[in-house]
């Protein structure tokens, strides 16, 4: 067991003998154990010196290396669900070394991903994808004629998700001949039954009871009825000592719980499953941060950690007071709302502690509501709650309201329905790559009829935008990114803004009009001094404000300013609205190209791409230059 993080890299002679999983299958199963040890050890230093996700990863250790052992990787194919706890999966794949520049600009994704390696069979960062993906693998292998086995590696909180039981339902009923594990980190589904669910497992798993089984199907083939009652008679056995029953429904042979810890059982019991026809499903119990102390006690606080310094400069001078994240300001304004209309409820997709809801659930526990992982269930439920009159506010990532966009439009604009959408995540995330990118919600909000679009540039505008669409009358939406702000005072009041109402940042004579929506918006002003140009913070994506484009109609150039795909953004929605009014002014759209952002900082990320403060001055320049 681990108390601390290692900062100088530990010895892990026999990992180091591991380039791939074809080196891990020459070890004898006595090595195992060494490996495991030597494999959480160089985890722990690998992730303190670069940060990522911790716990997951630390708690599937065992797992990863049963499987790889288990099974002929990467001909058969491993999909993990997310993503966050392959990181044993990577090191032991080739990438032990480039481990330690995981999630770095030109280090290797903190997801898996198809261009990195063979092993990464599907690139993920949503959860609840892998067994759908496995499925259309192992159908793949069934058409193709071929031997290759599929397994899915999904947690507990994913089968949450609507789309893992699909894919289940449909597994069943094809009867694909495939294996999914459910790794149940105790955070949501299930305890360990004792001793004696683990000896069932072993009975369960093991070929001579396969061969019972199978042996019975055929005695009873001639006879459906007295087939149909033994099928019954083993599911309920099963399901008087294990939470298997809803799984035997589905048409799966289920198995366990087992302990996800122990290696030689693991390995046993995988072995004995790897040839099995027909779907089965493996329930293993694992502790997330396994082999960490800290991470043992606290797993959603160490569910991602940050870089650790092996030696803290000593502090000489009081740290400035930090800076509120956008999400602490929602979180303060959602319960001082909540204080004032006993309508208003929150729904989140499991994200309580990223969307900062944790005070808001301890004051008004019978107003909040966590769906876990289940978007497109979030929407709806917000919508029936604002036919019957509540005020619903559902607090979601940008990236994860994608999953939901069929509700969103038919369930809650279409019936023009009271809904507030507080978009957190909205443009580039940084390390976490373009899973997690908000990159689209302003093309695919602006489009829908009745919506009110809204970006705050600032965190005193977020609040008084987030009370203005709660206050509007039909669904609204507020986005905005990651991370803090500038420092600008927070008023305190509930005001609101006038809908579709802008605001000049600076008033300049050259001509040039710059219209900022959101985050970016404050970068420009350095364009904006620069050239004397006037600088618009628009606020409204849609509405947008018509009258302070048309009084600037004489413009020379307009240039629109977002952390947005620049196709079919906000900039396109001042190009539409200019020219419908017949004014052929050119105009300049910055924001994200048309490609996918690979991780880095967010900072290193808007250099890339020019939408950093000298990148916004240096496009100006060049378009300028050139009418």
């Amino acid at each position: 067991m681990f108390e601390t993080i290692p900062t100088s890299r530990p010895l892990t002679p026999l990992l180091d003998q591991i380039d791939s999983p074809a080196d891990l299958r020459k070890l004898s199963k006595k090595e195992l154990s060494t490996l495991v040890r030597e494999l959480r050890a160089y985890m722990l230093y690998s992730v303190g010196q670069t940060g990522g996700h911790f716990g997951a990863g630390l708690g599937v250790i065992e797992l990863t290396v049963a499987l790889h052992y288990v099974f002929n990787t990467p001909e058969d194919r491993l999909v993990w669900d997310v993503g966050h706890q392959a990181y044993p999966h990577k090191i032991l794949t080739g990438r032990r070394d480039a481990l330690l520049t995981i999630r770095q600009e030109n280090g290797i994704s903190g997801f898996p991903k198809r261009e990195e390696s063979d092993y990464d069979t599907f690139g993920v960062g949503h959860s609840s994808t892998s067994i759908g993906a496995a499925l259309g693998m192992a159908l793949a292998a069934r058409q193709l004629k071929t031997n290759r086995k599929a397994v899915a590696i999904i947690g507990d909180g994913a089968m949450s998700a609507g789309m893992a039981f699909e894919a289940l339902n449909h597994a069943g009923d094809v009867e694909a001949d495939m294996l999914v594990i459910l790794n149940d980190n105790e955070m949501s589904i299930s305890k360990p039954a004792g001793a004696l669910s683990s000896s069932l497992a072993r009975i369960w798993a093991s070929k001579t009871y396969e061969n019972l089984r199978e042996g019975g199907r055929k005695v009873f083939s001639g006879l459906p009825s007295a087939l149909e009652l033994a099928r019954k008679a083993e599911e309920h056995m099963k399901g008087m000592v294990a939470p298997g029953t809803i799984f035997e429904e589905l048409g799966f042979n289920y198995i366990g719980p087992i302990d996800g810890h122990d290696i030689e059982l693991l390995t046993q019991t995988l072995s004995n499953l790897k040839d099995r026809k027909g779907p089965q499903f493996l329930h293993v119990i694992t502790k997330k941060g396994k082999g960490f102390e800290p991470a043992e006690g606290d797993p959603i606080g160490y569910h991602a950690i940050n870089k650790v310094e092996p030696d803290p400069k000593p502090i000489t001078e009081v740290a400035p007071p930090s800076l509120p994240k956008y999400s602490n300001i929602f979180g303060r304004w959602v319960c001082d709302a909540a204080e004032q209309d006993s309508r208003l409820v929150a729904i989140t997709p499991a994200m309580k502690e990223g969307s900062d809801l944790i005070e808001f659930a301890d004051s008004y526990p019978d107003r909040y509501f966590d769906v876990a992982i289940a978007e497109q269930h979030a929407v709806t439920l917000a919508a029936g709650m604002a036919c019957d009159g509540l005020k619903p506010v559902v607090a979601i990532y940008s990236t994860f309201l994608q999953r939901a966009y069929d509700q969103l439009i038919h369930d809650v604009a279409l019936q023009d329905l009271d809904v507030l959408f507080a978009i957190d995540r909205a443009g580039l995330v940084g390390e976490d790559g373009p899973t997690h990118a908000g990159a689209y919600d302003l093309s695919y909000l602006r489009c829908i009829p009745k919506m009110v679009v809204m970006a705050p540039s600032d965190e005193d505008e977020c609040r008084k935008l987030l009370h203005t669409g709660y206050a509007y009358q039909g669904p609204a939406a507020v986005r905005y990114p990651r991370g803090t702000g500038r420092g600008v005072a927070i008023e305190p009041t509930l005001d609101t803004i006038e809908i579709g109402q802008s605001r000049t940042l600076h008033q300049g004579t050259s001509g040039i009009v710059i219209c900022g929506f959101g985050r970016p918006t404050y970068d420009a002003l350095l364009a904006a001094k620069t050239l004397d140009a006037t600088l618009i913070d628009m606020r409204f994506v849609k509405p947008i404000d018509e009258q302070a484009l048309l009084a600037h109609k004489e413009a020379t150039l307009f240039v629109t300013v977002e952390e947005n795909a620049i196709m079919g953004g906000a900039g396109s929605a001042v190009s539409e609205f200019l020219q419908s009014q017949g004014i052929a002014t050119p105009v300049l759209h910055l924001g994200l190209p048309d490609r996918y952002e690979d991780h880095a900082s967010h900072s290193a990320m808007l250099k890339r791409i020019g939408l950093d403060q000298a990148g916004i001055l240096a496009s100006i320049e060049t378009k300028l230059a050139s009418l």
